[in-house]
């Protein structure tokens, strides 16, 4: 993915302006529902709770105007509970973004 998450961390840095605290605020929120989100589908064993969690993580890439994110989740969107790969991608989405 190359560190797809430039465009997030641009759209965080803009909101956030020259104040550093609101900086880490915003990057830890979203970390913490992208987590928490990304946990909820690992979780989902039907349609609904893995659908639920999909739209969820779209919402919060569209808030955040993280077009990977996006195109994340709904490649999940569009898969079967549990899929693998789609996890892992999502994982690895969110393993970029916690780490930079």
């Amino acid at each position: 993915m190359a560190f797809a998450t430039f465009d997030l961390d641009a759209t965080i840095a803009a909101a956030a302006g020259e104040d550093a605290a609101l900086l880490g605020e915003l990057r830890a929120v979203f970390g913490e529902s992208l987590t928490r989100q990304i946990d909820l589908l690992r979780r989902a064993r039907c349609d609904g709770n893995w659908n639920v969690a999909a739209m969820r993580l779209k919402g919060l890439g569209a808030s955040f105007h993280a077009p990977e994110l996006i195109r994340l989740a709904d490649q999940a969107l569009d898969s079967a509970p549990g899929e693998p790969v789609v996890i892992r991608d999502l994982e690895r989405f969110a393993g970029e973004f916690l780490t930079a």
